[in-house]
């Protein structure tokens, strides 16, 4: 889960999961508001609908049965959410019915003339827009009735001045009440009368949906994030794939497998981005030119090495020439073992990789140094030189070639012949320690005078004949195991001292124990 924390696979999913919730909300909120407000719209206008279907109703009647009849015969006065209140009956209607006539109006002790009559004066009295004693007509009696209160049907929840403006002010509008709203429809009952009806909303029916609708926004939002993990995931799966095919080609490549190719085509590339189909075709190409250029290299190898044969065997011919003794043996055993390397150099040269017969790694260090050392005694002791072997009488065994290490010590002793006048002393120690075999070779010659560039290749100044590769190839074999090279003065002869150490186990597998040798200079300290 950590590895994939930090994929690019992860990074498109978390980028796909951004992108896709950012479009969401910037949709899915907006809509859920509208869908609220149409809620609210869908309740208010159902509200005015049942207000209006009392219309026709008041405009026939203003009986008090019928009227709540007609109240009772709506959805929203069966559920006693509807009210109406009736304006005050018309006094000039009452007035106009009499037979009998006002008496006189002037002298204010006139009395009616009929039971219409009388009527008609006690109606306006309460009314108080006429004086007693005067005789309002129709109009009058009628303007005089309207600001009068009239009986109210169903159960009312606005206040009585809210009812007042919406019938004074001849417009619906809404007031807010315990529970919700109440909508207040002015009616016109006559030219002269209006009657209010009130409908009562609950909180409830403004937000009726509104939650199931929030639930399905936020599933589909779910939905949409999930699709797109889903293909941001396998869109980052090809990539991936693509990336992690050509990452384990170029390893296989480090590794040797000169055979390994990245697919660009087929099953296995498909879906790959363009980018890493462009990358695959240079890989390859660059497979193909290794190829190549290694194969040129081979070839070269064993056209130097093939040249060599004639001087090597004008060598053979004048050994053989030189008679008896240790140094014509020598000189003989070296012009047979140089033959037997350039043979070696040209059949591995013209073999192929695949061909390469398996090779055993790893020798005994103390047996191969103590042939190599007795190789060169036999130089040292025809130029005077003393010499010193120690160490080497026990098994220590290097996870190195024999060969290898063969050329590695005739590589240092070679420095040491090469570099130091005739007659100089060296000495050649080995250390075995827990997970280290050292081997440290020192010559009472003057030194090295810049240790730094001894060590770097083709750069020594050995003389006629040097080519400045021995000490780089020598530190080649020690990182090949995990070890070092290093240059130094040896404290016992006084010249220089060069120390190979080669890791024979891994770190921390053995504790190390201190070195035989005593007085080495710190260097060498263990």
């Amino acid at each position: 889960m950590r590895r994939l924390r930090h994929s690019l696979r992860w990074a498109l999913i978390k980028a796909a999961v951004a992108g896709t919730t950012m479009v969401a909300l910037a949709f899915l909120i907006p809509l859920g508001l509208m869908v609220q407000q149409t809620a609210r719209d869908r309740a208010f206008t159902a509200a005015e609908r049942q207000a209006a279907a009392l219309g026709p109703a008041l405009a026939i009647t203003t009986d008090q049965d019928a009227i709540a009849r007609a109240v009772a015969s709506t959805d929203a006065g069966a559920q006693g959410r509807m009210a109406v209140h009736l304006p005050p009956a018309a006094a000039s209607g009452a007035g106009a019915s009499g037979a009998g006539t006002a008496g006189t109006g002037a002298s204010g002790t006139g009395a009616p003339s009929g039971p219409g009559g009388a009527a008609g004066g006690v109606a306006s009295a309460p009314g108080g827009t006429a004086p007693a004693g005067k005789v309002s007509d129709g109009t009058a009696a009628g303007a005089a009735g309207g600001s009068a209160a009239g009986a109210t049907i169903g159960e009312v929840r606005a206040l009585a001045a809210d009812v007042a403006s919406a019938g004074g002010q001849g417009r619906s509008f809404t007031v807010e009440v315990p529970g919700g709203y109440a909508l207040l429809q002015p009616v016109a009952v006559d030219t002269a009368r209006t009657a209010v009806v009130e409908v009562f909303v609950a909180d409830g029916d403004l937000t009726r949906g509104v939650a199931t609708a929030w639930q399905v926004l936020s599933g589909v939002a779910l939905g949409l994030v999930a699709v797109s993990v889903l293909v941001a995931d396998r869109m980052g799966a090809r990539i991936v794939g693509s990336a992690r095919r050509l990452a384990a080609a170029a390893r296989s490549l480090g590794a040797g497998d000169l055979a390994v190719r990245v697919p660009v085509d087929g099953k296995q590339a498909a879906g790959s981005p363009e980018e890493l189909r462009e990358a695959a075709h240079a890989f390859n190409a660059m497979a193909d030119r290794v190829v190549q250029l290694l194969a040129a290299e081979r070839e070269l190898a064993a056209d130097l090495s093939h040249r060599l044969r004639t001087p090597l065997t004008v060598l053979r011919l004048n050994a053989a020439s030189l008679g008896e003794g240790d140094a014509a043996d020598a000189t003989r055993h070296a012009v047979a073992q140089l033959e037997r390397e350039v043979d070696q150099i040209i059949r591995s040269a013209r073999r192929a990789p695949e061909d390469a017969p398996a090779v055993t790694v790893g020798c005994d260090a103390a047996e191969v140094i103590r042939e190599r050392v007795g190789f060169w005694s036999a130089l040292a002791e025809d130029e005077g030189r003393r010499w010193q072997l120690a160490g080497a009488d026990r098994e220590t065994p290097v996870p190195v070639q024999r060969g290898d290490l063969a050329a590695a010590v005739d590589a240092l002793l070679g420095n040491v012949f090469r570099h130091t006048g005739v007659g100089t002393a060296f000495s050649v120690d080995v250390l075995a320690t827990g997970s280290s075999v050292i081997v440290l070779v020192g010559d009472a010659g003057p030194g090295f005078t810049d240790p730094e560039a001894a060590l770097k290749r083709g750069e020594g100044h050995g003389g006629e004949g040097s080519t400045g590769l021995g000490l780089d190839i020598v530190r080649k074999l020690a990182e090949a195991t995990g070890g070092d090279l290093a240059l130094g003065r040896s404290a016992v002869l006084g010249g220089a001292e060069i120390r190979l150490r080669l890791r024979s186990r891994p770190d921390g597998a053995v504790p190390p124990r201190a070195g035989r040798r005593r007085g080495r200079g710190s260097l060498f300290a263990r």
